[in-house]
C-alpha cells in the first residue's frame, strides 16, 4: 500500500496489535521480524526513515574489538556474529572492510588493560603492540564456526611502511583485521522496511507521522506532511524513538530517564591523496588520551570520524569547528606528508547515540549493549505495555529486533514461526557470489530489459538485484539522462520516488542516494531533482521551489554545505530529450 492507502485503512480500523514509534535501524528492525511472523504493526516516523541517529553512523559493521577491555564479552560475540550475518545476506550493501591499526609503542597499556577490565582504572591511555595483540586473539576467536573474514595479522614497521608509503614513520608495527563496511546504511535500512512489507499486508510503515499523544487505550498520531490526527488503539508500543526515547514516554505521561547519549561527529573530505593513501583499508587509530579516530574508504572519498562527547539535547546537534579540529590534528599524525585542511570538507554530520543513562566517569566505559524497558500496570494508565529500545547500534539490529520480537509475541500470546538469520535483504536476495556470475545477470538484465549494459551495471552496484525493478520501470516509457547527474534518469529517480516513500527531496538526496554525502550535490541538481521528484509524485510549481529552498536550507544549516546559485541558460529543471542528454553510446536509453 501506498502513504494515501495506509491512511486510509487506518482511519477505517484503527485498531493495530503492535505499533512502533521511530524509524530508525532499532524501530526497522523489530518492524521487520515482527511482519514476517504475522503480526499487525505499524511503525510511525516523525521525520524520514533513518535520519536520526542512524543517519549518523560510522558506516560499519563492526564486532567492537574495543568493548572487550570493558568485559563486555557478550556483546563483542554477538556483534561479530551480526556483522558475519550482514555480510551473508546484504551482500550489495555490506563488504569485508580491512582495517589497519598503525601502533606507536610496544608495550602502553599492558598494566591498565586489566585495571580497567574490572573498572579500577578510568584513565584512557595508548594501547602499544602487545595490548592489541591480545585484543585481537580475542576477537578472532569470537568469529568461531562463522568466519566470513580472514584472522588478524601484523605487519613490521618497514612492510607497513612499504604498504602505505604516506603513513607515518613513527609507528613501530601495524596491525590488520576486518569488519564490515556498510556501503550506504540508509538504504538498507529501506530496503529492511520494503521487504517487511512485501512480507505482509499486515506490516505498514510511515515516515512523516509522529506521535503526539496518548492515554488509556488510544495514541494520537499527526500527519506532518497533512497536519491531520489519526487515533490508533495498539495492544503493544515499542518506543524505539533512539535519543527521544524519554520526551516520547512524556507525551504518553510516563516520566522515564533511560537515555543519557553521546554525540558522534564525522567529516567527508574530497582528498585524492589521502583517498590513495588508505587504498582500501580503514585506519583505526588511537591518540595518546585513548580518543580514536577512523579514516574510512567511502566510494572515492574518505571519511572521517568520530567523536564521542555527552550531550542533554538530541535536537540539532552539529559537527563543531572543535571536532573538525580534532579530526584533522589525528589524521595528520597517522599521514603527516597529506596537506588535509577544511577547504577539502564537502560534507559533515552529527547524532546522538542512545546509550543508556550511566555513572561512569568516561563515555569509553558507558556500555555499548542494548536493553528493553517495560512499562506497565495500573500507574501507567495506559491499557498497554510500553517497550522502551535503550542502546543498540546498526551491526546488532537484526539480534535486537529477535529479541523485541519474542518478547512482543509472547506479549500477544503468540509464538515465532520463522526468524532472520538467513533471511536476506533487499537487493542482496540472489545476489551473485563472484564476478563471474555477477556479469552474467548484468547481461541477461540488460538483454531482457533494453536497458543499456553500463547502466545495468551502475543500477546493480546501487541496488543489487532489485536492478531488475528499477530496470523493468525504466524501460517502461520514453527515458533521458538527467543533465546535471548523468549516472541517473528520469524514470530511475521515478521509480524511487513511487516506490521508496520519499516524501521530500532531502529524502533522495541525503539518504535514497549517496549524493550529499559524497560531495556531488550543486544548485542545477537540487533543481532539476525538484523537477524529476515533482513530476513523479505530482507537485505544483510552488511545492518544487519549496522543496528545493528545503534542501538547501537542510545542507547548509545541518551539513556546512552551501552551495552557489549557477547561472544556466536552461532553466527549465530537466532536459526534455536526447540533445541534452546522452549515455555513453551517445543516445538515449531505455527508450522504446
Amino acid at each position: 500500500m501506498n502513504r494515501s492507502e495506509i491512511l486510509y485503512a487506518l482511519r477505517k480500523t484503527p485498531n493495530v496489535s503492535v505499533l512502533i514509534v521511530g524509524g530508525g535501524i532499532n524501530g526497522i528492525g523489530a518492524f521487520r521480524d515482527l511482519a514476517i511472523n504475522g503480526v499487525d504493526v505499524l511503525l510511525v516516523e516523525r521525520g524520514d526513515f533513518c535520519s536520526g541517529a542512524s543517519a549518523a553512523s560510522s558506516h560499519m559493521a563492526h564486532g567492537g574489538i574495543r568493548y572487550l577491555e570493558n568485559g563486555e564479552f557478550r556483546l563483542v560475540r554477538e556483534a561479530v556474529r551480526e556483522r558475519n550475518l550482514m555480510l551473508q545476506n546484504a551482500p550489495h550493501l555490506v563488504r569485508p572492510l580491512p582495517t589497519a591499526v598503525p601502533i606507536f609503542k610496544w608495550f602502553s597499556g599492558l598494566l591498565n588493560a586489566p585495571l580497567k577490565f574490572f573498572g579500577l582504572l578510568d584513565k584512557p591511555s595508548e594501547r602499544g603492540s602487545l595490548v592489541i595483540k591480545i585484543g585481537l586473539m580475542l576477537y578472532d576467536a569470537f568469529t568461531g564456526k562463522q568466519r566470513t573474514v580472514p584472522q588478524h595479522a601484523f605487519l613490521s614497521r618497514v612492510k607497513a611502511l612499504a604498504k602505505w608509503n604516506k603513513l607515518s614513520k613513527e609507528i613501530v608495527n601495524t596491525a590488520v583485521y576486518y569488519d564490515g563496511a556498510i556501503l550506504n546504511p540508509e538504504r538498507l535500512g529501506v530496503e529492511l522496511l520494503l521487504d517487511a512489507e512485501a512480507e505482509s499486508t499486515n506490516a505498514r510503515a510511515l515516515n512523516y507521522v509522529s506521535m503526539v499523544g496518548g492515554s488509556e487505550d488510544t495514541i494520537i498520531l499527526r500527519d506532518e506532511l497533512t497536519d491531520e490526527s489519526y487515533d490508533v488503539h495498539p495492544k503493544l508500543v515499542i518506543n524505539a524513538a533512539g535519543p527521544w526515547i524519554d520526551s516520547s514516554n512524556k507525551k504518553l505521561g510516563l516520566s522515564t530517564h533511560f537515555i543519557g547519549g553521546t554525540k558522534g561527529s564525522h567529516i567527508v573530505v574530497n582528498h585524492p591523496e589521502l583517498r590513495a593513501a588508505l587504498g582500501d583499508h580503514e585506519f583505526f587509530f588511537e591518540n595518546d588520551d585513548g580518543r580514536i579516530v577512523l579514516i574510512f574508504p567511502l566510494y572515492d572519498k574518505v571519511l572521517i570520524g568520530t567523536s564521542d562527547i555527552p550531550v542533554d539535547h538530541p535536537d540539532d546537534v552539529q559537527c563543531t569547528e572543535e571536532e573538525v579540529d580534532y579530526f584533522l590534528t589525528l589524521t595528520r599524525r597517522i599521514f603527516p606528508d597529506v596537506k588535509l585542511s577544511r577547504d577539502h570538507i564537502v560534507f559533515r554530520f552529527s547524532g546522538v547515540r542512545p546509550l543508556p543513562r550511566s555513572t561512569a566517569k568516561t563515555v569509553s566505559q558507558i556500555s555499548r549493549d542494548h536493553s528493553i524497558e517495560v512499562l506497565s500496570g495500573d500507574w501507567t494508565n495506559l491499557t498497554f505495555p510500553v517497550y522502551s529500545l535503550v542502546g543498540g547500534k546498526w551491526t546488532s539490529f537484526r539480534a535486537f529486533g529477535e529479541q523485541v520480537t519474542d518478547k512482543a509475541l509472547a506479549q500477544l500470546g503468540s509464538t515465532r514461526k520463522r526468524d532472520t538469520r538467513s533471511l536476506p535483504i533487499g537487493g542482496g536476495r540472489g545476489y551473485p557470489r563472484d564476478a563471474e556470475a555477477t556479469q552474467r545477470q548484468i547481461e541477461s538484465l540488460s538483454a531482457w530489459t533494453g536497458v543499456s549494459r553500463e547502466r545495468v551495471k551502475t543500477l546493480f552496484e546501487r541496488y543489487g538485484t532489485r536492478a531488475e525493478a528499477v530496470a523493468t520501470y525504466m524501460n517502461g516509457g520514453t527515458d533521458f539522462l538527467i543533465t546535471s547527474l548523468p549516472d541517473y534518469s528520469l524514470r530511475e529517480v521515478a521509480y524511487l520516488a513511487q516506490h521508496e516513500k520519499i516524501a521530500h527531496l532531502d529524502d533522495f538526496l541525503l539518504r535514497r542516494s549517496m549524493l550529499a554525502m559524497l560531495g556531488r550535490v550543486t544548485r542545477e541538481m537540487v533543481d532539476e531533482l525538484a523537477n524529476a521528484l515533482g513530476n513523479a509524485l505530482g507537485w505544483d510549481a510552488a511545492k518544487k521551489e519549496a522543496e528545493a529552498a528545503r534542501t538547501l536550507s537542510i545542507l547548509a544549516d545541518r551539513h556546512g554545505v552551501v552551495l552557489p546559485k549557477e547561472h544556466r541558460d536552461d532553466v527549465s529543471g530537466v532536459a526534455q530529450g536526447p540533445a541534452k542528454v546522452k549515455d555513453e553510446a551517445g543516445g538515449r536509453i531505455a527508450s522504446r
